[in-house]
């Protein structure tokens, strides 16, 4: 799964040395025990030790979750050791990769193939089996999220065997558990589909929120990746456009490309963020003087260098899939939540879409998909926004981000979710006993 900074111990059986922790420090656990698995073999055998101990078993990535859905109170599995490339088969287009691999591993090892992935979330730093297990996305009008590019994984089981899973071996299995929050065991490795490397021309501009909801429609079919963010308090917008190019390549200069995604995207960022939390009635003019600020730029370069970003400024957030037509109206209701309340929100409102796709638990389930997500800076209250904020989602039948903060439970879910008995009885197939279950997985699939 993807939440957690690992712990410390070492593989096996070993103690662990302290709580486990969340990147936003948001969910803190205290396991039992904790192990580092360096193959399929060791992982196997951790977990049937803990069924013979009676712990439940959970596998814990790299900390970008705010839902404790890795967090447990029996065997923590940490991911430092199982990484690796373990394949490349540039006839089939696939790379095999150990569970545990960072993004930023499996990007770079890809690139230096001169191959890559076809769509990509903003942050590299989970690993895969976290970030497919979650259902991390970016934004794409043809091409779907991390999860929907995987064609093959090894699972272990709550009896320590291992399962192999693709469309062709153990398809049910292989259906559910490229999205699976970790309840149908602790995957070992994956398989993602992959292409020849490309160039993608990025294309970041201001625009009114007036421009923006006015043109969405225009702006999503016209191009592959689009997104933006509305700065509340204001009534303006950042858009990107990402699209292939035929190069040459011209990435942001070493400066330039500092001044915007190191010192205005974070150093700036963090000070605004900072002193908004220490008086809140200066954000609306802190947000106005940030979105004035703004400016265009376009650049070129291989994908996973225009689709992700530093993130260095902390933050806790929520995040809903909504239909995709109702993108404008739900959005609008955002904003004059935000106008007509006393929240003062600095973090910008952040808008993707995704096509639809056929994983039982993917946020895009059977159907096009528009992503908005709330942000507030860590430390910051945001009980209040958020529940705000839930209540437009899902009035609008919004699903919410596996890994992200929200307050739904199973009886909500099976009804935005028509696949969600085909999830659950996968689950009660492979894992009876709950032996991967933790207080998070018994809310959102039940016990």
């Amino acid at each position: 799964m993807a939440v957690s900074n690992a712990v410390g111990g070492s593989g096996g059986r070993g103690p662990t040395t302290g709580p486990w922790r969340n990147w936003a420090g948001n969910v803190t656990a205290r396991p039992a025990r904790s192990a580092a698995p360096a193959n399929t073999e060791e992982l196997a055998a951790a977990v049937r030790a803990a069924a013979a101990d009676g712990l439940t078993v959970k596998a814990a990535g790299t900390g970008h979750s705010f839902t404790p859905a890795a967090a447990t109170d029996g065997l923590l599995i940490r991911p430092e050791r199982l990484t690796g490339v373990r394949g490349v088969d540039r006839a089939a287009g696939t790379v095999t990769v150990a569970a545990g691999t960072p993004l930023r591993l499996l990007n770079e090892t890809l690139a230096a193939h001169g191959l890559s992935l076809a769509n990509m979330g903003d942050i590299m730093e989970q690993t895969v089996s976290g970030a497919t297990s979650t259902g991390t996305h970016g934004t794409g009008r043809d091409s779907a999220s991390i999860a929907a590019q995987t064609t093959a994984l090894e699972l272990v089981t709550a009896d320590g065997s291992v399962l192999t899973c693709s469309a062709g071996e153990n398809p049910e299995v292989f259906a559910a558990a490229r999205l699976g929050l970790g309840a149908l065991g602790v995957i070992s490795e994956l398989t993602f589909a992959v292409e020849p490397e490309f160039l993608l021309t990025a294309r970041e501009e201001p625009m009114s929120y007036d421009e923006v909801t006015d043109r969405f429609d225009e702006l999503v079919a016209e191009n592959e990746h689009f997104e933006f963010y509305w700065f509340p308090h204001t009534g303006s917008c950042n858009t990107k456009r990402n699209n292939r190019s035929q190069g040459p390549a011209a990435p942001p200069g070493k400066i330039s490309g500092w001044v915007e995604d190191e010192l205005l995207s974070n150093g700036v960022f963090q000070l605004a963020c900072t002193v908004g939390r220490a008086v809140p009635a200066a954000i609306p003019g802190i947000a106005k003087i940030s979105s004035r600020a703004l400016s265009a730029r376009t650049y070129t370069d291989i994908p996973y260098k225009v689709f992700t970003s530093p993130r260095r400024v902390r933050f806790v957030e929520m995040e809903y899939a909504l239909p995709r037509a109702a993108a404008v109206a739900a959005l609008g209701e955002l904003k004059s939540l935000v106008e007509r309340s006393d929240f003062k929100v600095s973090f910008p409102v952040e808008v993707r879409t995704a096509p639809a796709d056929d994983i039982p638990l993917s946020t895009a389930s059977g159907r096009d998909t528009v992503y908005l997500a709330v942000h507030m800076y860590r430390g910051t209250p945001y009980e209040a926004y958020f529940a705000a904020a839930e209540r437009i989602m899902t009035a609008h039948d919004g699903r919410p981000h596996w890994g992200k903060l929200h307050t739904r439970d199973a009886a909500y879910l099976a009804g935005v979710y028509p696949r969600f008995g085909e999830f659950t009885a996968v689950r009660d197939r492979l894992d009876p006993e709950r032996r991967f279950a933790n207080a998070y997985l018994r809310r959102v699939l039940g016990d």
